[in-house]
C-alpha cells in the first residue's frame, strides 16, 4: 500500500510557537503576578575581594514599603547553604563553598551581600541604598598566569592554592594513540601557538527572573531556566526540600545558551525568602545585573603545538589549557575544558595526542557553560593550527586539511581520543562549500590585491568542523564524574477523540520543539499536525526529564518521543486486530491506518483511541489506554560537521574588517524542519562571529567589570553581519532511528575560527600570524605595524601608510 499522505518530517513548517511568543501573547517569569507578591532586590558587593565587617540594615527596615532585610545569617545562620556543582572533574578538585549571601567575604564585584523584601520592586531597589556596608578591601586576584604565580593573592584562603583542578589525557597512557613526546621529537616541522579565548557574557534577550509561592501544598518556582528538572532535583538536594513537594516551572524562555543553565544563589534565596514569610516573592534582575553576575563564558589561554612532516601529514598535537572558573564552581563550569578535549583533534587522522588543563580561580564573575560549552575553544584552536601550519609549508589549507582528514569510507572511525565517529562525509560538504564561495576565484582576487598594493586587503578563513553532542551515554558521563545522566524521556497521551499530547522532559527556550516533535508524532502516529499538543517545561506535567543544552534535544530527546510513538502503535496494534478480528501480525500500519494485509478491511487509529475509551470490547486482560511513554539513552554521541568559508576584506589604513562574505555547508544528518535548522544555523553564526570581531567582557585592575552594558559590551546587529549563504549535505546518523544529529550549537562552534582565519589570511604577509579577538580595528591595526616593525619594514609598502597614530595601546 503506498500512502498518498505527505510526510511532515522533512517539511519547513513555520513554528507553531511564534504565533504567541512574536505577538506578546505568552507568559515570561516576570509576567507572573501573584496575590499578594512581595519583590526582591539583592545589594551586590562594589568590590572584588574584601572582608565584611559589618552589615547596617536598619535604615533599610524602615524605608517606605520595605517588609524585611536578610544578610546571610539570617537566610542561613549555620552557614551550611553551598550552590551545587555538579561535575567533579578530579577526585581532589577543590570546591569553595558559594553562599547564597555573602557572610564574611566577598570574592567578586557583584556577589550579594543582603537582601530587601518590599511590596514593589521600586521600593526594595529604593531601600536598597539605606543598607551600610563595611568592607575592608582585599588584594586582587586577577589573569589566569598571574593567579597561578607563586606570590599569588589567593582567592580562597583556606583552599592554599587558586588551582583548582588539573585534568589530563594522554593518548599514549591511554592506549588510543602514540607518544606526543616522540611524536614532536620526531616532527618535520613543529609549531606552537598561543591563542587567547576571551570572557563572553551569553547576552540572552530575557534576563533571569524567579517567582516562588510557598501558599499551597508545594512549593511552586517559575523560574527563567533551561534546566527545570535539573533545578528542581538540585534545590530539593540544597535545601532539604523533598523533592515531592517543589514544582519547577520554566514557562516561555527568552534565550539561554547556556546562561540559563545554572541553579542560582537568587532561585535558592527566593524558596528561603518565601518560606520565612509565608508569601510569594519574585526576583528579576536587571540588565546590568546579568553582565555581571549571571555566568560567563569561555576565558582560556591556549598553547597549542603541533608537528608534521614536511609533506603536511600531522604527527601529533599537545594541548595546554589555563580556564578560569572566576571565583567559585559554576555548576558544569569545571568540566567544559573537559568536553573541550576531546574535540581538539577534530576531524583529523592525529597519530599521538595529549591534553593538560589547568582550572584556576580568579577574583571574578564565575564561568560555565555558553554556546558550545568546550567545543568552540577546541574548533578555534586546531582550526587556526591548521592555517598555521599550511602558511609554515607553503600549502593551501585547505589541501592540508583534506590530506589530514578522515575518508568518507573511513566511517565509523576511532580517533585518537578513543570516540567512534559514526557517519561523515568531509569531501561533499568541502566540495559544495568551495563551489558556492567561489574559493578559486577568491583567491585570484586575493593575489591581484595584494600585487597591485591595494590599502584593502582580502582574506579567506576555513573553518572544517566537527562536534560531539546530543550529550549522551549515561555510562560515558559517568566516567567522566559527570553529576547525571544523559537521557531523555517522553510520554504520549492519545486522547478519546484521536487527539495526542506529547510530554517531553527537553525543555525548549526557543528551539521550536513544539513544531519538530508534533512534525515527528504526526509521521509516527499518522495523526495530523494540527492535532498534537506538546507539553513541556513544568515538572509537575513532564515529571521526568535531562533538559535542553549541548545539542541534546532532538537526537536524545526527540528519540525518545519515536520510541514513545513505537509503543502507541503497538499497543493500538492490538486492539485493532481484535476489533478487525485478525492476527496483530496480519495488520498494515500506514498513514494513521491499520489495514488487513491483502485487503481493504481497516480502521484508523483515531477509532482505535475511542474503542479504548468506551473499553468495551479488548482483548482480555488489555487496559483500555494506548498512553505509553519511553526513556532513550544513546548509544553514542553525535557528530554534525560542517565547511565553513570566510571572505573578510581588511582595511590597512583603519584596521576595520568587513565580512564580504560568508558560506557554510553543514551536514546534522536528517533533517526534521529546514526553517528550524536556517534559524539555528543563522543564530549560531551571529554568535561566532561577535567572539571574533565584537564580544569580550573586560575587568580593571580592580575587578570591577567595565563592559557590564550594552553601550560597552558590543553586541553585533543584523546590519553588522554579512548575508549567510547556507546549504547542507546529509549523512545519517547510525546512533538513532531518525538519523539526526544536533544542530543548535554546529554555527558558533565553526563560524569563530573561520573568521579569525581570514582576518590573519589578509594581512599575514605583513608578518602577522595572530590577532587576538576580538579583531577590533586597533588590534588589527596594531598587528599590521608590529607585524611591519618585525619584518624590518617588509611589505610595509603594501597597503599604504600607517599614519602617526600611536600603536602602543592597540592591544586593548
Amino acid at each position: 500500500m503506498t500512502s498518498t499522505i505527505e510526510p511532515e518530517v522533512g517539511k519547513a513548517r513555520t513554528r507553531k510557537e511564534d504565533a504567541r511568543l512574536i505577538t506578546g501573547r505568552t507568559r515570561w517569569t516576570d509576567n507572573i503576578t501573584l496575590p499578594g507578591m512581595l519583590h526582591v532586590a539583592i545589594l551586590r558587593s562594589p568590590f572584588a575581594h574584601a572582608r565584611i565587617n559589618s552589615i547596617d540594615t536598619a535604615a533599610a527596615r524602615d524605608m517606605p514599603g520595605v517588609v524585611a532585610v536578610y544578610t546571610a545569617r539570617d537566610l542561613d545562620p549555620d552557614s551550611a547553604i553551598g550552590m551545587p556543582c555538579a561535575w567533579p572533574i578530579t577526585p581532589d578538585m577543590k570546591q569553595p563553598r558559594r553562599p547564597v549571601l555573602a557572610a564574611d567575604q566577598v570574592n567578586f564585584a557583584g556577589e550579594g551581600v543582603a537582601v530587601v523584601v518590599a511590596r514593589s520592586k521600586a521600593e526594595a531597589a529604593d531601600a536598597l541604598e539605606a543598607i551600610d556596608v563595611d568592607y575592608e578591601e582585599l588584594p586582587v586576584v586577577l589573569g589566569l598566569e598571574n593567579a597561578i604565580a607563586d606570590d599569588a593573592p589567593l582567592v580562597h584562603e583556606d583552599l592554599g592554592t587558586n588551582k583548582q583542578a588539573t585534568w589530563v589525557f594522554d593518548s599514549g597512557e591511554a592506549g588510543t594513540g602514540g607518544n606526543v613526546e616522540e611524536a614532536l621529537s620526531g616532527g618535520e616541522v613543529v609549531l606552537k601557538r598561543r591563542f587567547r579565548q576571551q570572557r563572553l557574557v551569553p547576552a540572552f534577550m530575557e534576563p533571569r527572573s524567579v517567582v516562588v509561592d510557598p501558599t499551597g501544598t508545594q512549593i511552586t518556582m517559575w523560574s527563567a531556566t533551561q534546566v527545570p528538572h535539573i533545578l528542581k532535583t538540585m534545590t530539593a538536594l540544597t535545601l532539604g526540600i523533598p523533592e515531592h513537594k517543589l514544582r519547577v516551572i520554566a514557562p516561555d524562555v527568552g534565550g539561554g545558551f547556556g546562561g540559563k543553565i545554572a541553579v542560582l544563589p537568587e532561585e535558592t534565596m527566593a524558596v528561603l525568602i518565601a518560606q520565612k514569610l509565608g508569601k510569594p516573592v519574585k526576583w528579576t534582575e536587571t540588565r546590568s545585573e546579568c553582565m555581571q553576575t549571571a555566568h560567563h563564558g569561555r576565558d582560556q589561554i591556549q598553547d597549542i603545538t603541533i608537528s608534521a612532516n614536511r609533506d603536511g601529514t600531522v604527527t601529533g598535537l599537545k594541548v595546554e589549557l589555563l580556564a578560569d572558573m572566576g571565583a567559585y564552581n559554576g555548576l558544569v563550569g569545571p568540566g567544559v575544558p573537559i568536553l573541550g578535549a576531546f574535540m581538539f583533534n577534530a576531524i583529523y587522522k592525529i597519530p599521538a595526542y595529549h591534553f593538560a588543563c589547568t582550572n584556576v580561580f580568579t577574583n571574578t564573575t564565575l564561568t560555565d557553560a555558553y554556546r558550545g560549552a568546550g567545543r568552540p575553544e577546541a574548533t578555534f584552536a586546531i582550526e587556526r593550527m591548521m592555517d598555521e601550519l599550511a602558511a609554515e609549508l607553503g600549502m593551501d589549507p585547505l589541501e592540508l586539511r583534506e590530506k589530514n582528514w578522515i575518508k568518507h569510507e573511513e566511517f565509523p572511525f576511532t580517533t585518537v581520543c578513543g570516540l567512534t565517529y559514526d557517519s561523515g562525509n568531509y569531501e561533499a560538504a568541502t566540495e559544495r562549500a568551495k563551489e558556492l564561495f567561489d574559493y578559486e576565484g577568491l583567491r585570484r582576487e586575493q593575489r591581484e590585491r595584494r600585487e597591485r598594493k591595494d590599502p584593502v586587503q582580502l582574506g579567506i578563513g576555513i573553518s572544517t568542523f566537527t562536534e560531539m553532542c546530543g550529550l549522551a551515554p549515561s555510562r560515558v558521563l559517568g566516567s567522566l564524574d559527570y553529576g547525571a545522566g544523559g537521557w531523555e524521556h517522553a510520554a504520549i497521551r492519545v486522547l478519546p477523540t484521536g487527539k495526542v499530547e506529547v510530554v517531553t522532559g527537553a525543555s525548549a527556550h526557543g528551539q521550536g520543539h513544539e513544531t519538530a516533535w508534533s512534525q515527528i508524532v504526526a509521521d509516527r502516529l499518522g495523526v495530523a499536525f494540527e492535532d498534537i499538543e506538546v507539553i513541556h517545561g513544568d515538572t509537575q506535567s513532564s515529571h521526568k526529564g535531562m533538559d535542553t543544552y549541548g545539542s541534546r534535544s532532538l537526537a536524545v530527546g526527540g528519540i525518545a518521543v519515536v520510541k514513545a510513538a513505537e509503543k502507541v502503535v503497538d499497543k493500538a496494534r492490538t486492539i485493532a486486530a481484535h476489533l478487525l478480528e485478525c492476527s496483530p501480525d496480519d495488520l498494515e500500519f500506514e498513514g494513521g491506518k491499520f489495514t488487513v494485509r491483502g485487503t481493504d478491511t481497516s480502521t484508523t487509529i483515531q477509532d482505535v483511541a475511542f474503542a479504548t475509551f468506551a473499553a468495551h470490547n479488548l482483548p482480555d486482560g488489555m487496559e483500555p489506554t494506548l498512553d505509553s511513554e519511553a526513556v532513550f539513552d544513546p548509544e553514542n554521541f553525535s557528530f554534525p560537521h560542517g565547511t565553513h568559508l570566510c571572505a573578510a576584506e581588511v582595511d590597512t589604513e583603519t584596521g576595520r574588517v568587513r565580512l564580504r562574505s560568508y558560506v557554510c555547508v553543514d551536514d546534522v544528518g536528517k533533517v526534521v524542519n529546514p526553517l528550524i535548522v536556517e534559524g539555528q544555523v543563522h543564530g549560531g553564526l551571529a554568535q561566532g562571529i561577535a567572539q571574533a570581531l565584537y564580544e569580550e567582557a573586560v575587568f580593571d585592575e580592580s575587578g570591577t567589570l567595565t563592559t557590564g552594558t550594552f553601550a560597552d559590551y558590543l553586541l553585533p546587529s543584523a546590519a553588522d553581519l554579512p548575508s549567510f549563504v547556507t546549504d547542507r549535505t546529509e549523512t545519517a546518523a547510525t546512533s538513532n532511528p531518525l538519523g539526526v544529529k544536533g544542530v543548535g550549537e554546529a554555527g558558533t562552534i565553526a563560524s569563530t575560527p573561520a573568521v579569525v582565519n581570514a582576518v590573519v589570511d589578509a594581512v599575514r604577509h605583513f608578518g602577522v600570524n595572530d590577532i587576538e579577538m576580538p579583531c577590533s580595528p586597533m588590534r588589527v591595526w596594531s598587528a599590521i605595524h608590529r607585524g611591519r616593525t618585525d619584518a624590518g619594514g617588509v611589505g610595509a609598502e603594501a597597503g599604504g601608510g600607517l599614519g602617526s597614530i600611536d600603536a602602543s595601546g592597540g592591544a586593548q
